[in-house]
């Protein structure tokens, strides 16, 4: 499948290149699940009891989902170079661009490490066996899951603190990823929206 795709219409110049379909799926698919993760965990200690655990377990899975998802578009953009960015950048934008999506894998790549990391020292974990989506068993990382209760409950706190603050970090990143698509497809008339399969 070839990574720039174009469409024209009548004599009309080409419209912008666009991303592939496998890589427009993984981007809304991520962006869908991070939204929803987002919203678990802001609201996880405001539910009843009873829907406390299954949220956060659902919070597990997702994240785990992410992970490997956002894997799995880094191959695909390794193999599949996106199309370039559209000729009215200035060379301030084209810089700004690469930055915000590099830093957009990092932390997307991160945030469910860390989450991993804090769940693997979990103190209750051998009474809540890990399960993605409760039917797929998954494991802890032994190195920190065998550590003695004091230190491991010292790092479950260090790590939850990690998380968080690289949740800020991402909600400020997209917020700037979203303005940034916005202001070059409504102020600069570029098809920008239209790249990653809108429109």
């Amino acid at each position: 499948m070839s990574q720039i795709v174009t469409q024209s219409s009548g004599g009309a110049s080409p419209r912008a290149a666009r991303y592939t379909r496998v890589a427009i799926v993984l981007h809304w698919v991520i962006a869908a699940l991070i939204v929803v993760n987002v919203v678990l965990g802001l609201s996880a200690d405001s539910l009843p009891d009873a829907w406390g655990r299954p949220a956060i377990d659902l919070h597990k899975s997702i994240g785990l989902t992410v992970l490997g998802l956002v894997l799995l578009r880094i191959l695909w953009r390794v193999s599949h170079p996106p199309p370039p960015l559209p000729s009215g950048y200035s060379r301030l934008e084209r810089v700004g661009a690469h930055l915000a999506h590099g830093g957009l894998y990092v932390l997307i790549l991160l945030l469910p490490i860390s989450g991993w990391l804090h769940d693997s020292a979990f103190k209750g974990a051998q009474a809540h066996p890990l399960r993605i989506f409760w039917v797929i068993p998954w494991f802890r990382i032994a190195a920190i899951r065998d550590l003695p209760a004091g230190p491991k409950e010292v790092l479950h706190g260090q790590l939850f603190a990690l998380h968080v603050w690289l949740g800020y970090a991402l909600y400020v990143l997209v917020a700037l990823h979203i303005l940034g698509a916005l202001k070059h497809q409504f102020v600069d008339r570029e098809k920008e929206l239209q790249r990653m399969g809108l429109g």
